[in-house]
């Protein structure tokens, strides 16, 4: 029955986000700014849909933690979920993201067209100065940069290496980082076509001040938070 529902959730995904490509590309011309406006309709109609399909919805803790201005959020990478969450949970935003995502019929298009930073992960220090430099710039025209410093995904219960680039972009940039934590990883599997029923929790942790800390510094803060606070969220 879960898969019925999943490819029930699949099909209508894949209409909307047609829909909405089309969309965009008739927003072209406009700033980034109104293009993320309709991303954000996209988002907002996909997580609905997924409650209504697959019976699966979500909370969010510490919206107090949310500040006022443009931030580096760096987040738990487990799903494409996150991916399309932050959209309701996060102000105007952009996103650090492999190159190859961008070549995706239609979910791909439409991401070029939010100006991501998209990278070579086998670039090294050359995709690094790409996420600093166009981060930066992202950052001051107002948009809030998304940024999985694990690089790819990750199973429940997993811990991957975590990149100090998008902490040396906050600090950069002047802008605090936002940690984020959720186990979406529990209920969309990185690799399954089953989604299961459930409340995803996603937590948003204490702004971290990039002022007087080193890139490093910031980065093992937002790591530990973000460890710890997967550490309380259920897995299964």
């Amino acid at each position: 029955m879960y898969g019925v529902r999943s490819l029930i959730f699949y099909v209508g995904l894949t209409l909307v986000t047609v829909i909405y490509v089309v969309i965009l590309a008739l927003l072209l011309p406009f700033p980034a700014r109104i293009r993320n406006r309709s991303l954000t309709g996209w988002s907002g109609f996909v997580l609905w849909w997924l409650g209504v399909s697959c019976d699966l919805h979500f909370r969010v803790e510490g919206r107090e933690n949310i500040p006022p201005g443009p931030a580096v959020v760096l987040a738990k990478h487990q799903s494409a979920w996150e991916t399309i969450a932050m959209q309701q949970v996060f102000p105007a935003q952009t996103w650090v993201l492999k190159r190859s995502l961008l070549w995706i019929p239609f979910f791909g298009w439409g991401l070029a067209m939010t100006r991501p930073v998209a990278i070579d992960r086998g670039a090294g220090k050359k995709a690094l100065r790409q996420v600093i430099e166009q981060g930066t710039r992202r950052l001051r025209a107002g948009l809030w940069m998304i940024i999985f410093p694990e690089g790819t995904r990750v199973a429940p219960g997993e811990k991957g290496r975590y990149a100090v680039g998008g902490s040396m972009l906050a600090k950069q940039a002047g802008v605090p980082v936002v940690p984020v934590a959720h186990n979406a990883g529990a209920y969309w599997p990185k690799q399954g076509f089953t989604k299961k029923p459930g409340i995803i929790t996603i937590a948003v942790g204490p702004t971290i001040d990039t002022r007087d800390r080193t890139a490093a510094e910031v980065n093992r803060k937002a790591e530990a938070w973000i460890e710890s606070r997967m550490a309380t969220l259920p897995t299964s």
